[in-house]
């Protein structure tokens, strides 16, 4: 039963996040141009992997533009095949997959205060922070007052996680 479980648990996941991926195409992740990477002078550029069709991921673009940062977007042909190469493990992935000037990456609905606390003091052997899923309440899934609590995860290079964070109440998230 358990087995079961889990198995129509990752199928409905798949299909969620199918559901933000207009193709199979391939797509290299040096794709990424040195002429953004040099547009750096702080932490505040970000190439964020999205479907052009995904609202929620436009209003965390948005949100995290009105932050102070400088967003790409980009719309590979499989958004899947990105997280796979940037190391984003099929249970921590979100609809949106934001990389850093350093190459730190902050999947799905990541409040800016805890993409701002890990690159003020980087925890060693880690690749970024992730929302798994897309929780009502969380920035760019604002549904009036509705909070899901979540845990903003840390993404270890072994592939690993741990709590990195918990909001439980919106002012957590600022």
């Amino acid at each position: 039963m358990y087995s079961k479980t889990i198995s129509v648990l990752i199928f409905i996941s798949t299909l969620l996040l199918t559901a933000c991926s207009d193709s199979s195409e391939p797509f290299e992740l040096t794709e990424l141009t040195v002429e953004t990477a040099q547009k750096v002078d702080n932490n505040k550029v970000f190439n964020v992997y999205k479907s052009p069709a995904c609202g929620c991921c436009t209003s965390w673009i948005e949100y995290l533009e009105k932050q102070g940062a400088d967003v790409d977007s980009i719309h590979p042909g499989n958004l899947s095949e990105i997280k796979s190469q940037l190391g984003v493990l099929p249970r921590y992935r979100s609809c949106h997959t934001a990389v850093s000037a350093e190459g730190y990456v902050f999947e799905g609905h990541v409040p800016v205060k805890y993409i701002n606390q890990f690159l003020a003091n980087k925890p060693v052997d880690a690749i970024g922070l992730a929302v798994p899923g897309m929780p009502v309440g969380s920035p760019g899934m604002e549904v009036g007052d509705r909070l899901s609590p979540y845990a903003v995860l840390l993404l270890k290079k072994d592939g690993t996680s741990s709590v990195y964070a918990q909001v439980n109440a919106f002012a957590e998230q600022y």
